[in-house]
């Protein structure tokens, strides 16, 4: 499985973001036609090669002509819910200008949807959230993590006067995030309330215990100080395959009707169960009725077991230790006349890939096409650019 791990030791921040995308090898020409996709075609786009402490980054810089007025948050997240871009980015990017207005929201007792983003800075972060999600997605990213993040120290000039770093925004965002120890080197302001929501929304927290290191790309900040590296570090990581431990749980109910099978299971993935299997049995005094059983990690296997009782009419649940060994795997996007379907590849032997069926029911209904006559163009098509890496 391939992922990403942030590295904010010096802070992150949207268009820090966008440059470390970038020098993993996304095309230039992707961000340059951003502006236009998300209806903004009157900004520049502007990327360079800098140094920061010795280190080449990759840094961008929009030029946003002077706008009319700010924008508030909730026509941001309309204009997202309106944006040419996959359901797994979209999601993301409401989700994350739901989090900025709810932090400033609190912080000047206004609704939500009502926080106003001051003209520039408006769309600015539009360009950095969207981009930065769809980014990773273009990588064939699976899961994203993150290390400790530095919030830097001192104090930040704002509209209204000096603040405390992390700005109190910024601070509501970070929320549940580990902060980096002594808030990092930075001396001011190191994370921006658009870097901690992009934490907030893409990262699944600490990396796993064991990874394989893939590449790296490097995003700079705007300052050059002399004593570290102002930038965000992106590694690109394989989970390695190897046998892991598991939990089953297994159960059989008969006096629950079938139609609810599909919400058990689903609130069973949401609690973190790996996998949910049901299927008919003959229990006693020959009523029908069928049985439960669950992969889950150990770590979750409590929280997956009260779900279980929770949204099934099951007075008892059996589990036991098992191992499981699994492929390595990673994922890639393909469009499909401009419509973006995530590919699941297994990489064992000859390469096995597998769309995403929520994605191509997506693309389906976009497209006019039978879902089935989607799913194998789309395989087709992620088959062709596997050989054609290998060339």
């Amino acid at each position: 499985m391939r992922i990403a791990i942030l590295d904010p030791a010096a802070g992150i921040s949207g268009d820090m973001t966008l440059g470390a995308l970038l020098s993993l090898g996304l095309p230039v020409s992707w961000l340059e036609e951003l502006p236009e996709r998300l209806g903004l075609g009157d900004v520049r786009v502007t990327v360079r090669d800098v140094r920061r402490s010795g280190i080449t980054c990759k840094q961008v810089e929009f030029g946003i002509p002077e706008q009319p007025h700010g924008r508030h948050v909730g026509e941001l997240v309309r204009l997202v819910e309106r944006a040419p871009v996959s359901d797994w980015v979209k999601e993301r990017a409401v989700r994350a200008f739901r989090l900025v207005g709810e932090a400033e929201g609190r912080v000047h007792g206004v609704a939500p949807e009502e926080v106003r983003l001051h003209e520039v800075g408006a769309v600015d972060a539009v360009l950095d959230i969207v981009g930065g999600i769809e980014g990773f997605e273009r990588l064939g990213v699976e899961s994203v993590y993150h290390l400790p993040v530095a919030v830097g120290q001192g104090w930040v000039e704002a509209a209204h006067g000096r603040l405390p770093v992390p700005a109190p925004a910024t601070a509501i965002l970070l929320e549940g995030l580990e902060i980096a120890g002594g808030a990092g080197p930075v001396e001011g302001e190191a994370t921006t309330p658009t870097g901690a929501a992009l934490l907030r929304v893409l990262s699944a927290g600490a990396p796993p215990d064991r990874w394989r290191m893939v590449g790296s790309g490097w995003g700079a900040g705007q300052r050059d100080p002399k004593h570290y590296p102002n930038a965000l570090r992106i590694l690109i990581a394989e989970v390695a395959a190897e046998a892991g431990r598991v939990v089953l749980l297994a159960t059989d109910v008969d006096d629950m009707s079938p139609e609810y099978v599909e919400p058990l299971r689903q609130a069973l993935v949401q609690a973190g169960a790996l996998d949910v299997q049901t299927w008919p049995v003959q229990m006693k005094k020959g009523r029908q009725g069928f049985r439960v059983e669950v992969m889950a990690p150990e770590g979750l296997a409590e929280a997956v077991t009260a779900e279980l009782f929770r949204h099934s009419t099951t007075a008892g649940v059996r589990r036991w230790i098992a191992e499981r060994a699994t492929l390595p795997r990673h994922q890639l996007t393909v469009r499909l006349d401009g419509v973006a379907v995530r590919v699941k590849v297994l990489d064992g032997g000859q390469p096995r890939v597998k769309p995403e069926y929520d994605d191509v029911l997506a693309a389906a209904q976009a497209l006019g096409r039978p879902p089935l006559e989607v799913a194998r163009a789309v395989e087709r098509d992620a088959e062709a650019l596997i050989a054609k890496s290998k060339e």
